[in-house]
C-alpha cells in the first residue's frame, strides 16, 4: 500500500513537473514573438524619417516608396493576425531591398549624413530582427519537441497543445535581388 501511494506520489509530481514545463515553453513562444513585434514597430517607426531623407534626393522611387508606406500603414493597424505581421514584414523587407540598392544612383543621397546614420539604424535594425526570429524559431523548436516527445505528448495531448512552425524565409525572400533588374525596370 506505501509502495503504490509512493509510486502515485511520483507520477504525480512528473506529471506536474511536464505540465508546468509545457506552460514554461507555451510562454517562452509567446515572449520570443512578442520580441520579434517590438522590433518590427521600431523598423515601422524608423521608415518614415527614411522615407522623407529619401524622398528629398530621388526622382523616380514614387511607386517604391508609396509601396513601403502603404505597407508601414497596413502594419500600423494593429488589428492584424501575426501570420498578416509576417507576410507583411516579408513584404516590406523585399521592397526595402529594392530601396536600398536604388540608393546607388543617388551619390548625393549617399554622402547625406542625416541617410547614412538612417541607413545604419536600419541596418541594425534588421540585425534585431533576424536575431528575434532565430530566438522565437529556437523557441519554437523546443516547445515542439516537448509536445512531440514521450511523456510530454500525453499532456500535451491532454492540454490541446498543436505543434507552432518556424519562421521560415518565403521564396520571394530568398531570391538574390538584382540591382539589372531594378535599374532597367
Amino acid at each position: 500500500m506505501i509502495i503504490a501511494l509512493i509510486v502515485l506520489v511520483v507520477l504525480l509530481l512528473i506529471g506536474i513537473g511536464l505540465y508546468n514545463s509545457l506552460i514554461g515553453k507555451k510562454n517562452q513562444v509567446t515572449n520570443a514573438f512578442s520580441a520579434i513585434d517590438v522590433m518590427l514597430k521600431k523598423r515601422f517607426d524608423l521608415l518614415p524619417n527614411l522615407i522623407e531623407t529619401v524622398k528629398q534626393y530621388t526622382t523616380y522611387e514614387g511607386g517604391l516608396l508609396q509601396k513601403v508606406v502603404e505597407l508601414r500603414s497596413k502594419a500600423m493597424t494593429g488589428n492584424i493576425s501575426n501570420q498578416e505581421k509576417l507576410e507583411i514584414d516579408s513584404q516590406l523587407s523585399t521592397s526595402m531591398k529594392g530601396l536600398m540598392l536604388n540608393v546607388e544612383n543617388y551619390p548625393d543621397l549617399k554622402a547625406n549624413q542625416n541617410f547614412l546614420n538612417l541607413q545604419t539604424t536600419w541596418t541594425e535594425s534588421e540585425e534585431q530582427i533576424a536575431a528575434a526570429r532565430r530566438t522565437y524559431n529556437a523557441s519554437v523548436t523546443d516547445y515542439n519537441n516537448a509536445i512531440m516527445m514521450f511523456p510530454g505528448s500525453i499532456i500535451a495531448g491532454m492540454m490541446n497543445y498543436q505543434a507552432i512552425n518556424v519562421l521560415a524565409n518565403t521564396e520571394e525572400e530568398r531570391k538574390n535581388i538584382s540591382a539589372k533588374e531594378l535599374f532597367n525596370s
